[in-house]
Protein backbone atom coordinates (compact mmCIF):
# COMPACT_ATOMS: atom_id res chain seq x y z
CA UNK A 1 0.00 0.00 0.00
CA UNK A 2 1.13 3.50 -1.14
CA UNK A 3 2.01 6.35 1.68
CA UNK A 4 -1.37 8.09 2.73
CA UNK A 5 1.14 10.66 4.51
CA UNK A 6 3.50 12.87 3.72
CA UNK A 7 5.37 15.53 5.98
CA UNK A 8 6.13 18.91 5.61
CA UNK A 9 10.01 17.85 5.24
CA UNK A 10 9.30 15.00 2.67
CA UNK A 11 6.81 17.71 0.54
CA UNK A 12 9.81 20.45 0.57
CA UNK A 13 12.37 17.83 -0.52
CA UNK A 14 9.87 16.38 -3.36
CA UNK A 15 8.77 20.07 -4.60
CA UNK A 16 12.37 20.40 -5.01
CA UNK A 17 12.65 17.49 -6.79
CA UNK A 18 12.59 16.71 -11.00
CA UNK A 19 9.43 15.05 -10.70
CA UNK A 20 7.48 17.61 -7.75
CA UNK A 21 3.81 16.41 -6.76
CA UNK A 22 0.85 18.05 -8.16
CA UNK A 23 -0.27 20.38 -4.70
CA UNK A 24 -3.84 20.85 -4.08
CA UNK A 25 -4.93 23.24 -1.47
CA UNK A 26 -8.13 22.32 0.05
CA UNK A 27 -8.82 24.91 2.57
CA UNK A 28 -12.52 25.33 3.55
CA UNK A 29 -14.84 25.24 6.86
CA UNK A 30 -18.43 24.08 7.04
CA UNK A 31 -20.82 27.40 7.13
CA UNK A 32 -17.92 29.89 6.11
CA UNK A 33 -16.86 31.50 3.07
CA UNK A 34 -14.66 29.09 0.86
CA UNK A 35 -10.58 28.73 1.40
CA UNK A 36 -10.34 31.07 -1.80
CA UNK A 37 -9.27 34.10 -0.07
CA UNK A 38 -7.11 32.42 2.33
CA UNK A 39 -5.33 31.10 -0.56
CA UNK A 40 -4.99 34.46 -2.24
CA UNK A 41 -3.24 35.72 1.35
CA UNK A 42 -0.72 32.70 1.29
CA UNK A 43 -0.29 29.35 -0.48
CA UNK A 44 2.05 26.57 -0.67
CA UNK A 45 4.58 27.22 -4.11
CA UNK A 46 2.81 25.75 -6.46
CA UNK A 47 -0.24 24.74 -5.06
CA UNK A 48 -3.68 24.90 -6.80
CA UNK A 49 -6.58 25.74 -5.21
CA UNK A 50 -9.73 23.47 -5.07
CA UNK A 51 -12.76 24.81 -4.28
CA UNK A 52 -14.66 21.35 -1.99
CA UNK A 53 -18.34 23.02 -2.36
CA UNK A 54 -18.37 23.63 -6.08
CA UNK A 55 -15.69 20.93 -7.40
CA UNK A 56 -15.59 17.96 -4.71
CA UNK A 57 -19.33 17.88 -3.99
CA UNK A 58 -22.46 18.22 -6.23
CA UNK A 59 -25.51 19.84 -5.06
CA UNK A 60 -29.20 17.91 -5.48
CA UNK A 61 -32.27 17.82 -2.98
CA UNK A 62 -31.62 17.52 0.60
CA UNK A 63 -32.59 13.93 0.58
CA UNK A 64 -29.37 13.24 -1.32
CA UNK A 65 -27.29 14.76 1.37
CA UNK A 66 -25.31 17.91 1.54
CA UNK A 67 -22.31 17.52 0.06
CA UNK A 68 -22.88 14.37 -2.80
CA UNK A 69 -20.40 12.82 -5.18
CA UNK A 70 -19.89 15.21 -8.06
CA UNK A 71 -20.20 13.31 -11.40
CA UNK A 72 -16.75 11.81 -12.38
CA UNK A 73 -16.83 13.42 -15.43
CA UNK A 74 -17.09 16.86 -13.43
CA UNK A 75 -14.56 15.98 -11.14
CA UNK A 76 -12.31 14.39 -14.56
CA UNK A 77 -13.15 18.44 -15.72
CA UNK A 78 -11.65 19.87 -12.66
CA UNK A 79 -8.69 17.66 -11.86
CA UNK A 80 -7.72 18.45 -15.95
CA UNK A 81 -8.29 22.24 -14.58
CA UNK A 82 -6.14 21.27 -11.65
CA UNK A 83 -2.98 20.32 -14.62
CA UNK A 84 -3.31 16.80 -13.62
CA UNK A 85 -2.24 14.22 -15.86
CA UNK A 86 -2.46 10.14 -15.27
CA UNK A 87 0.53 9.08 -13.35
CA UNK A 88 0.92 11.99 -11.06
CA UNK A 89 1.52 12.13 -7.74
CA UNK A 90 -1.01 14.14 -5.58
CA UNK A 91 -0.29 16.18 -2.01
CA UNK A 92 -3.42 17.35 -0.56
CA UNK A 93 -3.72 20.28 2.37
CA UNK A 94 -6.00 22.47 4.38
CA UNK A 95 -5.83 24.04 7.80
CA UNK A 96 -7.75 22.09 9.75
CA UNK A 97 -5.88 18.85 10.43
CA UNK A 98 -6.98 17.14 7.49
CA UNK A 99 -10.82 17.71 7.72
CA UNK A 100 -11.39 18.95 4.18
CA UNK A 101 -8.38 17.74 2.43
CA UNK A 102 -9.51 14.24 3.14
CA UNK A 103 -12.22 14.79 0.86
CA UNK A 104 -9.92 15.31 -2.12
CA UNK A 105 -7.46 12.25 -0.66
CA UNK A 106 -10.28 9.92 -0.94
CA UNK A 107 -12.34 11.17 -4.03
CA UNK A 108 -9.61 11.14 -6.33
CA UNK A 109 -8.46 7.57 -4.90
CA UNK A 110 -11.87 6.26 -5.43
CA UNK A 111 -11.41 7.91 -8.98
CA UNK A 112 -8.31 5.76 -9.60
CA UNK A 113 -5.62 7.92 -8.92
CA UNK A 114 -3.28 5.60 -7.04
CA UNK A 115 -0.59 7.94 -5.42
CA UNK A 116 -2.31 10.66 -3.14
CA UNK A 117 -1.08 11.68 -0.08
CA UNK A 118 -2.04 13.84 2.71
CA UNK A 119 -0.16 17.07 4.43
CA UNK A 120 0.54 16.30 7.98
CA UNK A 121 -0.40 18.85 9.81
CA UNK A 122 -1.30 20.69 7.07
CA UNK A 123 -0.75 24.59 5.89
CA UNK A 124 0.06 25.05 10.29
CA UNK A 125 2.85 22.38 9.99
CA UNK A 126 4.14 24.06 6.91
CA UNK A 127 4.25 27.39 8.05
CA UNK A 128 5.44 26.51 11.68
CA UNK A 129 8.50 25.19 9.85
CA UNK A 130 9.21 28.11 8.27
CA UNK A 131 8.73 26.94 4.71
CA UNK A 132 8.09 29.27 2.00
CA UNK A 133 5.29 30.52 1.15
CA UNK A 134 3.92 32.63 -1.65
CA UNK A 135 0.58 34.43 -3.29
CA UNK A 136 1.53 33.96 -6.86
CA UNK A 137 -1.41 32.28 -8.20
CA UNK A 138 -0.29 29.07 -10.41
CA UNK A 139 -1.98 28.20 -13.85
CA UNK A 140 -1.28 24.94 -14.45
CA UNK A 141 -1.63 23.93 -18.42
CA UNK A 142 -4.88 21.58 -18.95
CA UNK A 143 -4.01 18.01 -17.83
CA UNK A 144 -5.13 14.39 -19.66
CA UNK A 145 -5.86 12.41 -16.47
CA UNK A 146 -8.79 10.33 -17.16
CA UNK A 147 -10.82 9.36 -13.76
CA UNK A 148 -13.73 6.33 -12.81
CA UNK A 149 -15.18 5.49 -9.65
CA UNK A 150 -15.50 2.43 -7.85
CA UNK A 151 -11.91 2.02 -6.71
CA UNK A 152 -13.25 2.35 -3.26
CA UNK A 153 -16.35 0.72 -1.54
CA UNK A 154 -19.44 3.45 -1.07
CA UNK A 155 -22.44 2.81 0.97
CA UNK A 156 -25.91 3.81 0.31
CA UNK A 157 -28.28 4.89 2.76
CA UNK A 158 -30.07 1.29 2.99
CA UNK A 159 -26.29 -0.02 3.08
CA UNK A 160 -25.78 2.30 5.60
CA UNK A 161 -28.28 0.74 7.28
CA UNK A 162 -27.94 -3.11 7.54
CA UNK A 163 -24.27 -2.56 8.34
CA UNK A 164 -24.05 -2.63 12.10
CA UNK A 165 -26.34 -5.98 11.42
CA UNK A 166 -22.87 -7.79 10.50
CA UNK A 167 -19.93 -5.22 10.58
CA UNK A 168 -19.58 -1.90 12.51
CA UNK A 169 -20.73 1.74 11.76
CA UNK A 170 -18.58 4.69 12.36
CA UNK A 171 -20.17 7.76 13.20
CA UNK A 172 -17.25 10.69 12.72
CA UNK A 173 -19.10 13.62 13.86
CA UNK A 174 -18.14 15.70 17.03
CA UNK A 175 -19.95 13.21 20.49
CA UNK A 176 -22.24 15.67 21.04
CA UNK A 177 -23.84 15.55 17.48
CA UNK A 178 -23.83 11.73 17.43
CA UNK A 179 -25.77 11.54 20.94
CA UNK A 180 -28.08 13.76 19.53
CA UNK A 181 -27.57 16.74 22.18
CA UNK A 182 -27.04 19.29 19.68
CA UNK A 183 -27.77 19.56 15.81
CA UNK A 184 -26.81 23.05 14.10
CA UNK A 185 -27.40 21.89 10.51
CA UNK A 186 -29.39 18.52 9.70
CA UNK A 187 -33.42 18.86 10.34
CA UNK A 188 -32.71 16.08 13.39
CA UNK A 189 -30.62 15.03 16.06
CA UNK A 190 -29.25 11.67 16.96
CA UNK A 191 -27.38 8.88 14.96
CA UNK A 192 -28.00 6.20 12.62
CA UNK A 193 -29.15 3.05 14.91
CA UNK A 194 -26.28 0.61 16.12
CA UNK A 195 -23.59 3.41 14.45
CA UNK A 196 -20.62 4.07 16.95
CA UNK A 197 -19.30 6.91 17.66
CA UNK A 198 -16.13 7.64 16.28
CA UNK A 199 -14.76 11.66 15.93
CA UNK A 200 -12.44 12.46 13.96
CA UNK A 201 -10.52 14.17 16.48
CA UNK A 202 -9.58 10.76 18.42
CA UNK A 203 -7.25 10.22 14.88
CA UNK A 204 -5.25 13.07 15.94
CA UNK A 205 -2.42 13.61 18.44
CA UNK A 206 -2.33 17.00 20.47
CA UNK A 207 -0.09 18.81 17.15
CA UNK A 208 -2.52 18.04 14.84
CA UNK A 209 -1.36 15.14 12.95
CA UNK A 210 -2.36 11.79 12.89
CA UNK A 211 -1.32 8.95 15.43
CA UNK A 212 0.78 6.22 14.24
CA UNK A 213 -0.18 3.08 12.94
CA UNK A 214 -0.12 1.15 15.71
CA UNK A 215 -1.74 3.45 17.55
CA UNK A 216 -4.91 3.98 15.32
CA UNK A 217 -4.69 0.10 14.56
CA UNK A 218 -5.67 -0.02 18.85
CA UNK A 219 -8.15 2.94 18.72
CA UNK A 220 -10.27 1.43 15.69
CA UNK A 221 -9.59 -1.94 17.56
CA UNK A 222 -10.78 -0.92 20.34
CA UNK A 223 -14.23 0.52 18.99
CA UNK A 224 -14.73 -3.11 17.53
CA UNK A 225 -13.76 -2.85 14.18
CA UNK A 226 -11.28 -5.80 12.65
CA UNK A 227 -10.38 -7.39 9.45
CA UNK A 228 -13.26 -9.52 9.18
CA UNK A 229 -16.15 -7.84 8.96
CA UNK A 230 -17.41 -4.42 7.22
CA UNK A 231 -16.53 -1.42 7.85
CA UNK A 232 -18.28 1.68 7.18
CA UNK A 233 -17.46 5.48 8.28
CA UNK A 234 -19.76 8.40 7.89
CA UNK A 235 -20.46 12.07 9.48
CA UNK A 236 -22.38 14.94 8.34
CA UNK A 237 -22.43 15.26 4.95
CA UNK A 238 -19.82 12.95 4.07
CA UNK A 239 -16.72 15.31 3.82
CA UNK A 240 -15.15 14.30 7.37
CA UNK A 241 -15.61 10.81 7.05
CA UNK A 242 -13.12 10.78 4.75
CA UNK A 243 -10.57 11.82 7.71
CA UNK A 244 -11.99 8.42 9.61
CA UNK A 245 -11.48 6.43 6.39
CA UNK A 246 -8.36 8.00 6.30
CA UNK A 247 -7.09 6.83 9.48
CA UNK A 248 -8.26 3.54 8.95
CA UNK A 249 -6.41 3.21 5.77
CA UNK A 250 -3.22 3.73 7.64
CA UNK A 251 -4.16 1.15 10.23
CA UNK A 252 -4.81 -1.27 7.62
CA UNK A 253 -8.04 -1.16 7.12
CA UNK A 254 -10.48 -1.18 4.44
CA UNK A 255 -13.45 1.29 5.20
CA UNK A 256 -16.49 1.73 2.73
CA UNK A 257 -17.74 5.08 2.86
CA UNK A 258 -21.19 6.34 3.14
CA UNK A 259 -21.58 10.03 0.93
CA UNK A 260 -25.03 11.02 1.79
CA UNK A 261 -24.37 10.49 5.82
CA UNK A 262 -26.58 12.19 8.20
CA UNK A 263 -27.55 15.25 6.29
CA UNK A 264 -29.24 13.04 3.44
CA UNK A 265 -30.51 10.22 6.62
CA UNK A 266 -32.19 12.79 8.62
CA UNK A 267 -33.85 14.15 5.80
CA UNK A 268 -35.40 10.83 5.21
CA UNK A 269 -38.39 11.01 7.57
CA UNK A 270 -39.20 7.18 6.97
CA UNK A 271 -35.31 6.16 8.66
CA UNK A 272 -35.13 5.73 12.52
CA UNK A 273 -32.67 8.02 14.63
CA UNK A 274 -31.17 6.31 17.74
CA UNK A 275 -29.69 8.81 20.97
CA UNK A 276 -28.44 5.66 22.25
CA UNK A 277 -24.89 5.32 23.34
CA UNK A 278 -25.32 1.38 23.67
Amino acid sequence: MPDQLISVDELAAALSGDAAPRLLDVRWSLGGPDGADEFALGHIPGAVYVDLDEELASHGPATDGRHPLPAASDLERSARAWGLDDGDAVVVYDDRAGQSAARAWWLLRHAGVSDVRLLDGGWSAWTAAGLPTTTDAVSPPPGDVTLDYGHLPVLDIDDAAALPGNGVLLDARAAERYRGEVEPIDPRAGHIPGAVSAPTSGNLDADGRFLSREELIARYTDLGVDSEHPIGVYCGSGVTAAHDALALTIAGFEPALYPGSWSQWANHPDRPVSTSTN
